[in-house]
Formats: C-alpha cells, sequence, structure tokens
C-alpha cells in the first residue's frame, strides 16, 4: 500500500486523538457531595442559557482542535503544546513533587506577556500554565487572555485549592478551555493533601459555574498509601460529568516504580473509566505499570516545549536543564534539531503531556543521538534530572 492510500486513516486517527484530548464533552447536571467518607446526593441543573452557551464553546474547541489536528500533521516545524510557569510558589507541598518552592514571587506581568508573545510567533497551538501553583498569581486572567489573543487554546493546572463561584466566574471571563485537578487521595494524608473530601466542594463548584472542560486526574505509585483511592475519584469525577485519567507518578526522588499487583488492578480498573481516546494515548503507561521501557520519540524540546519561571527552555519538568535556553532566544532552528534529537530519557518516561503530543510524530523522522544544544543555563544544584 502507498503512502498516500495510508495517509487518509493515520490522519483520521490523530485527528480524533486531538480533538478527544483538547475537546471534550460538557458535564453532566448530576451533582453530589462527600463529606467525611459519605456521599452525599445533590442535583444541579443548568439553566437552557447555560446548557446552550456551554455547548457553543464545546463546538468552538472542537473546530479549532480539528483545524490544530491537520496543521500538526502539515508541518512539524511548530510546538504543540507549552507548558508556561508563572510561579513557583505553591501553597502546598506534596512530598513527591518536585515543582514547587514556598517563597518566589510571581513572574512580572510584562514578561509574561513577551513569552506568551513569543510561543504565538512560533506557532504553538495549546499553552498549559503550571506551577507551582498558577491560581496564586494575581494576574493569572490577563496570562490566559493573552494566550487566547494570540490564537492559542489556554489551559491550567491547579491544585484547586482557590477555586471559589467568583474566581471560577472570572476564568470564564477570561476565556480559559480547560482545566486540570490532580486528586491523590480520599483523605489527606502525609504525602499530599490533594484530597477528595477537601477538593469535592471545589468539584461541585466547577461542575454548577465553568463553562470550561474539565478533567479530573488520580494517581497511583509515587508512595500513594491507598491506590484504590483512584477508583473513588475517579467514579466521582464521571458523576459530576468530568472526564477521568489516571497517571503513574515517581516518588520524592524523582524514581518510578514498576505497580504491586493491587496497583495494577486499579490502574486496569481505572482505565475502564476513561474516554476511549484518552486509554490509546495514554496506553505507553501500561508498560510503565510493569517496569518496562518504551519505545517511542519523544518529540521535547520541539513539539513540545516546558517554560520555566526563568524563562528558559527545558525538556519538561523532569528534565530542566536542557537545552536551557531562553523563550527569547528559541528559534525554529532549534525547534528542527531537538525534533530528530534522540533523549536518552525517553524509555522509562512518566510526562504523559509529552508522550501525546508526540503521538502526532510517531510514524515519522527517525531520531538519532545528538550531543546537548549548549551548556545547561542554570546552576547545576537547580537542575532536575530524573533517570
Amino acid at each position: 500500500m502507498s503512502c498516500e492510500q495510508r495517509f487518509p486513516t493515520r490522519f483520521e486517527i490523530i485527528l480524533r486523538r486531538l480533538i478527544a484530548k483538547f475537546c471534550q464533552p460538557l458535564p453532566q447536571t448530576s451533582v453530589s457531595g462527600v463529606s467525611c467518607g459519605v456521599i452525599e446526593a445533590t442535583q444541579f441543573m443548568p439553566s437552557f442559557a447555560t446548557t446552550l452557551r456551554r455547548r457553543a464553546k464545546a463546538l468552538h474547541r472542537n473546530l479549532r482542535g480539528a483545524t490544530m489536528a491537520a496543521r500538526a500533521l502539515a508541518s512539524t516545524d511548530h510546538p504543540l503544546l507549552a507548558h508556561i510557569i508563572p510561579m513557583r510558589r505553591c501553597n502546598l507541598a506534596c512530598t513527591y513533587c518536585n515543582e514547587f518552592d514556598d517563597f518566589s514571587k510571581p513572574v512580572p506581568i510584562e514578561e509574561m506577556y513577551r513569552r506568551i508573545d513569543k510561543l504565538g510567533a512560533l506557532g504553538t497551538s495549546v499553552v498549559t500554565i503550571s506551577g507551582g501553583e498558577p491560581l496564586m498569581h494575581p494576574e493569572l486572567d490577563d496570562v490566559i487572555r493573552r494566550i487566547r489573543a494570540n490564537g492559542m487554546i489556554a489551559g491550567l493546572i491547579t491544585n484547586g485549592y482557590l477555586l471559589v463561584p467568583e474566581r471560577i466566574q472570572r476564568l470564564n471571563r477570561a476565556g480559559l478551555e480547560w482545566l486540570q485537578i490532580s486528586i491523590d487521595n480520599v483523605n489527606p494524608d502525609e504525602v499530599s493533601k490533594k484530597s477528595l473530601k477537601v477538593l469535592d466542594k471545589k468539584l461541585q463548584l466547577l461542575a454548577e459555574y465553568a463553562d470550561f472542560h474539565v478533567n479530573i486526574n488520580s494517581v497511583v505509585g509515587g508512595g500513594i498509601s491507598h491506590p484504590q483511592d483512584a477508583l473513588v475519584i475517579g467514579k466521582r469525577a464521571v458523576e459530576l460529568g468530568f472526564t477521568s485519567t489516571i497517571g503513574i507518578i515517581h516518588d520524592g526522588s524523582g524514581q518510578v516504580q514498576p505497580l504491586g499487583q493491587e496497583e495494577r488492578r486499579i490502574y486496569h480498573e481505572m482505565q475502564a473509566l476513561e474516554k476511549s481516546s484518552f486509554t490509546r494515548v495514554n496506553a505507553f503507561q501500561d508498560n510503565i505499570a510493569k517496569g518496562l521501557p518504551n519505545d517511542w520519540r519523544c518529540r521535547a524540546g520541539a513539539r513540545y516545549l516546558y517554560i520555566c519561571e526563568n524563562g528558559l527552555v527545558h525538556y519538561c519538568s523532569q528534565q530542566r536543564g536542557y537545552p536551557g535556553i531562553p523563550l527569547e532566544k528559541y528559534t525554529r532552528d532549534d525547534i528542527r534539531r531537538e525534533y530528530r534529537a534522540e533523549k536518552g530519557c525517553a524509555p522509562h518516561c512518566t510526562v504523559s503531556c509529552v508522550h501525546q503530543v508526540s503521538i502526532f510524530d510517531s510514524w515519522r523522522a527517525p531520531q538519532h543521538p545528538t550531543s546537548p544544544a549548549s551548556a545547561p543555563a542554570m546552576p547545576a544544584e537547580e537542575l532536575v534530572q530524573l533517570k
């Protein structure tokens, strides 16, 4: 079969995956609560106007997603996804996390504008705001507006603690298009305070007020004490009308261990809750669960960029230090170089967003080992390079 004959089928598959990733169904109307481990049933019925508005926004996301999927296949010279950090400080201190501190100041808004405009000039499709805790940035709404003004999809990863009705409505007005919260357990413990008991009221508020898509991610591995909590969290997310995914996390030293028998059972049961599209793009985790490597082409530094609070481009949150080039100096030549650069950390990588965007190029452009583009632009003690 010729390349011309194979291309439409491959295009359709990848197109569906992008739409499924960034353009999810609308929230349902069922809402209930969790109090001291007991589920309390309540109901929220959105008005006709609210339902109509949400459907219109979802349709708009679908159309933009389809356009970006076609563009991703037509050209390899632009990033599909960039994570940008407006603030390293966080209001929590989860023991497995190496992406926060308790003292950093927010990046000045004018500097955030310059970085977002540069991502727009590079042709970036999606920008996800992360941290730290991004909701602590005093001008986050303006950051979101700037992303949208550059024609990019705007997403947010948050621990959810600071969400109240007024804050959610401000995110709506700013143009946020999707939000993810990772909930680690049902009850808070010494590993993580991101618990369903604490956050369930926040989820109810999102179901009532949010016009953007919401995904709830639960986790196994990394010292999580009660892996069965992931099922409770996943089912709760679906009940509220959100999508649900599961991730395998590293421990506090950055190491990923094979899942135990009970953890694997929970992991596979959670996959049944995921949309079929999520299960396909997250299939790399099947090998991680068994402690096996993945054979894939990591396009970090090209299709995926991680922009730290200092404005440097890194492969990802777990490989900070390379290429270590200031975003303002990053060029299409850098993108082309990193697109074909083989990454030694790839076989045991757990960074799902990098895996997902790399799917678009899994069938083309073989990679080759290369020397780092430059010496790290960060002091050695600030590097994060996990094996």
